[in-house]
């Protein structure tokens, strides 16, 4: 059983698991590799130049691998909510379980359906911590904002997710914040001050 389930492998669910994964919670992600991203080209993500948008997924992917991110590719086919065991997720004919749920899948919002996610108008109904009316499952980026889909905007959204679940482990307001000792301790090196 992992901690957090992610369905959906573009910048939100891969920023929501980075946080998540990162801060100790065992997090798996579901991807079918369909994401917006390889169709585009960024200009406009803060601190990158330009850089195209497999690269970017590819760099992501490599960042969230090194926090031992459980990546799988694979269609998720369907989610149960239990009050007393999380959610149920099935994909490629095998049943996986979570205590919390990060939908990350665009505008695709079968799944949220499924779950009975109240909705606002097309869009599924969040707060600014992205969780939806079923308590612990979250929706991020696309499916969550009507035509507004950036890739800063899903990172976000994601990574908004990723706080609030671990701000509900903590018992507090969680905050993941670095500093360079931090990076040497991560990657065995010494960082110039």
């Amino acid at each position: 059983m992992s901690d957090v389930i992610v369905v959906g492998g573009g910048p939100s669910g891969l920023s929501a698991a980075l946080f998540t994964e990162k801060n100790g919670l065992e997090t798996t992600v579901f991807d079918t590799d369909g994401t917006w991203m390889h169709k585009a080209h960024l200009f406009n993500y803060p601190g990158i130049g330009s850089v195209d948008g497999s690269a970017y997924l590819h760099t992501l992917q490599e960042q969230v691998d090194s926090f031992g991110v459980d990546r799988r590719e694979g269609e998720v086919t369907a989610i149960e909510s239990n009050e007393n065991s999380g959610f149920h997720v099935t994909a490629n004919g095998d049943t996986h379980e979570s205590q919390y749920l990060v939908l990350a899948t665009g505008a695709k919002r079968d799944l949220a359906e499924a779950l009975d996610c109240e909705f606002d108008g097309d869009v599924v109904d969040v707060g600014v911590n992205m969780e939806t009316s079923v308590a612990d499952a979250y929706a991020t980026g696309g499916m969550v904002r009507a035509q507004e889909w950036q890739a800063v905007i899903s990172a976000g959204d994601g990574a908004a997710a990723a706080l609030n679940i671990l701000s509900k482990e903590e018992g507090e307001h969680f905050h993941d914040f670095d500093v360079p000792a931090d990076a040497a301790g991560l990657f065995g090196g010494a960082e110039d001050e």
